[in-house]
């Protein structure tokens, strides 16, 4: 999840982001998100905006500015902790619109968020159980605010309020921002409405972000196994969800060690590092199962072609080694084990371990009296043979179905029956190591790449 850059703050906003300017909102209706909207929806070509009702009694809106049709305002109120206005290119303003729903107040610091009383690291880790992220607190974070920030030396004549139609979306950030920064307070000063400077936040510190914790590209890479080539191609081309930087040391990207690891955690968790777990490791890149079924048709065709005489005759007219009808029974064995879906429908499958396994938790709690409400722990739910059979089956035939299988299982428990995650998983593992046909360390493996992370709110 990479939260879009702003260029420059609202001279409206509450809580500034250090090192951009300001820019003159006064053109824009902040106090209503009707408005807001009413700006650019419907009002022409290039233009749109929209405003949502949050669950804190607070809202979000944008809307394309109307003078720079290739910018836009983007709006946070929240009830308690105030307003944050930040212009953005226009194609950016409905990405930050949604990265504000749910939690977000402030992004900083390359992704790093508030949510009006603790600081996350960035959005990375998908929980596919809960479907969310996964919030993972910055450690020992504190926040800075524009009264820590105010410098008593700064000249706010030095700096100047930026008028839209002037804005150079390419221009570096100012060289003194203290200067900036006592424009912005000094436009308050007169404003009863105005929040006090030590309610405004900028932005956070934390241990995890001082210099000599930061990684570059070559530990990054190495933290995630891949070439550091790989990684400035990704970044450079957008590519693999790749965080965004928390500074910028001497020209280079340097990120938190922590921000590192949870995009190597993520990095793990793909379809393709699960399907590796399965795989053969040979060329064809067919998962245990499918290949299984290669090899048995292989010798299933090769018996059908060769062994009988009368069918083999057919052949030695042109072939006269077994090599080479082998050959075309491998090819055919090959065109069965690609059409594994036409034998079996993996979607269909995954469904029914899904229910089967479901319906096994609930008759272990009606069975433990919990639903009768009686409060009991359950720390583990036996599965019968054939729905464990099943389950391994799909593990080692479509690996990537039973990642997301596995992980509806434990999410859906946890919602409908408040299973813990970890019973679930418990019970899970299990079964499989009991009427499973891998060996127990393999299921380890599959298991570390796609079980949920553990809950940390």
């Amino acid at each position: 999840m990479r939260t879009p850059l702003p260029i420059a703050n609202g001279i409206s906003t509450d809580h500034p982001v250090p090192g951009l300017p300001f820019a003159d909102d006064t053109h824009i209706p902040l106090h209503d998100p009707r408005a807001t909207e009413a700006v650019g929806r419907g009002a022409g070509e290039g233009m749109w905006g929209r405003w949502d009702d949050d669950r804190d009694d607070g809202w979000r809106a944008f809307t394309t500015d109307p003078i720079r049709h290739d910018l836009a305002w983007c709006i946070r109120q929240h009830p308690d902790h105030g307003r944050s206005v930040l212009l953005v290119r226009d194609t950016d303003a409905a990405s930050l619109h949604t990265d504000w729903h749910r939690g977000p107040l402030l992004f900083r610091t390359g992704g790093y968020w508030w949510d009006g009383t603790a600081w996350y690291r960035p959005l990375q880790v998908w929980d596919a159980a809960s479907e969310a992220y996964s919030r993972r607190p910055a450690r020992s974070a504190t926040t800075v605010t524009a009264a820590d920030l105010l410098d008593e030396a700064a000249d706010p004549s030095a700096a100047h309020l930026l008028k839209v139609a002037n804005i150079d979306t390419d221009a570096p950030p100012p060289d003194r921002w203290a200067d900036h920064l006592a424009l912005w307070a000094a436009r308050r000063a007169g404003d009863r409405a105005a929040r006090p400077l030590t309610q405004c936040v900028v932005r956070l510190s934390a241990p995890e972000l001082d210099g000599d914790q930061l990684v570059g590209v070559p530990e990054f890479a190495a933290m995630a196994g891949i070439a550091a080539s790989t990684l400035r191609a990704y970044t450079a081309r957008g590519e693999a969800d790749v965080p965004q930087p928390q500074a910028t040391v001497s020209g280079r990207s340097a990120w938190a060690r922590p921000v590192a690891e949870d995009w190597t955690e993520q990095r793990s968790r793909s379809s393709d590092s699960v399907a590796a777990t399965m795989a053969t490791g040979s060329d064809d890149s067919l998962p245990v199962g499918a290949a299984d079924v290669r090899e048995h048709y292989g010798r299933v065709f090769l018996s059908y072609l060769w062994e009988s005489p009368e069918r083999r005759r057919r052949w030695v007219l042109r072939q006269r080694n077994e090599s080479a009808v082998k050959q075309v029974a491998d090819e055919l064995a090959w065109e069965v084990a690609a059409s594994l879906e036409r034998i079996i429908p993996a979607d269909a499958l995954s469904t029914t371990v899904r229910l089967a396994v479901l319906d096994e938790i609930a008759t272990g709690l009606d069975r433990s009296q919990k639903l009768d409400g009686t409060a009991r722990e359950t720390s583990f739910f036996g599965l019968l043979a054939p729905v464990a059979t099943m389950l391994d089956w799909l593990i080692r035939h479509h690996p990537t179905t039973a990642q997301h299988t596995v992980t509806d299982i434990i999410g859906e428990a946890e919602h409908r029956f408040d299973v813990d995650r970890e019973v679930t998983a418990r019970s899970l593992r299990t079964a499989l190591a009991l009427d499973g046909k891998l060996g127990e360390g393999a299921y380890d493996e599959f298991f570390a790449h796609v079980l949920p992370p553990a809950r940390t709110t």
